[in-house]
């Protein structure tokens, strides 16, 4: 594909908002939850900023670098609402949304063309055909590249950038807009982990039952609670770490088998979609063999995650006292 010039790159470069206050380098316990969401969103929202270059000059690795920084920083909204739920979240929600879609996109075909070179074993039919698919690819990150050097990416960077330092969350002058954002991160934390996992734990119990659509709506589940412990990691130490690494090891093993059959059903549509004169195109991505272990793999990763202990406070705030 055509790399953009470095001098339209550098032109096209978004500016995160000024920021006015320092904040501290790390989380603590006793944290308020404002200055908590500051600090992952800012880390989430500079990953994104990391990759940018990268995934404009095609870069498979920037492009799959900066989908999760992504999904992080749009995991670190949802977790810290509904303190910062005011009147500009839903706009900023939905432009991280567009920028995700147009991530998604070329994605999936990465992902869908690795998967038939793989399995093709040298076939001269399956070579022709990927043929259509590299096109595909090919106008698929131009268009990307342009997304994100155009002026809506640039406001969307800006705009979240400003949202975070300073949006009307942020100035709310209701008792529980005050209290929310007071609340120390590790009660908050506790309260917001538990809920997700026995929301995630109650899903999973039904996951062979479940159709490709609520599979997954699972999969983000498991994605947004995953991502929400590795933003928190500052707060785990000594025997907490412990814990919270064997549960992000069942949480990853869960999430890596939910992806592959996922990416294996938007194989199939996509196969479907590039090839219409190629009906059997997608019965490559069918195979259930594979699906069968997958769903053992994944339903054995929540049965360890169920028997493992819940989060407690003492978990995030070992021996630790408030903090002013």
């Amino acid at each position: 594909m055509a790399r953009p010039s470095t001098s339209s790159t550098a032109t096209a470069r978004a500016k995160p908002a000024a920021r006015s206050n320092a904040l501290p380098g790390r989380l603590s316990p006793g944290m308020a939850c404002d200055t908590a969401f500051r600090i992952i969103a800012r880390r989430h929202l500079d990953a994104v900023l990391a990759q940018h270059d990268g995934t404009c000059g095609g870069d498979p690795e920037a492009l799959h670098q900066i989908r999760i920084a992504l999904t992080h920083l749009r995991t670190a909204v949802g977790f810290f609402s509904p303190m910062v739920d005011d009147a500009l979240r839903p706009q900023v929600w939905a432009e991280l949304k567009w920028l995700n879609s147009q991530l998604g996109m070329v994605r999936d075909l990465d992902v869908a063309i690795e998967r038939v070179i793989a399995e093709s074993g040298g076939d001269l039919t399956v070579i022709a055909e990927l043929q259509h698919w590299d096109e595909k690819r090919a106008e698929s990150h131009r268009l990307l590249a342009r997304a994100l050097q155009s002026a809506r990416y640039r406001r969307l960077v800006e705009q979240t950038s400003a949202w975070i330092e300073s949006g009307p969350w942020s100035t709310r002058r209701s008792k529980e807009a005050i209290r929310l954002r007071r609340c120390s991160l590790a009660d908050h934390a506790t309260e917001q982990l538990t809920d997700w996992e026995t929301t995630l734990l109650k899903k999973a119990r039904k996951l062979r039952k479940l159709d490709v659509e609520k599979r997954h709506k699972l999969r983000l589940l498991n994605k947004r609670l995953t991502y929400s412990i590795e933003s928190l990691e500052d707060l785990f130490a000594d025997d907490s770490l412990t814990k919270q690494k064997s549960i992000l090891k069942q949480l990853r093993k869960a999430q890596k088998s939910l992806g592959q059959l996922n990416d294996d059903a938007r194989g199939q549509t996509l196969a479907a979609s590039l090839n219409e004169a190629v009906p059997e195109a997608g019965i490559r991505f069918l195979d259930r063999k594979r699906e069968k272990k997958l769903l053992r793999t994944a339903s054995k990763a929540y049965r360890k995650l169920d028997e493992a202990k819940p989060f407690r406070s003492a978990d995030l705030a070992p021996n630790a006292e408030p903090e002013d």
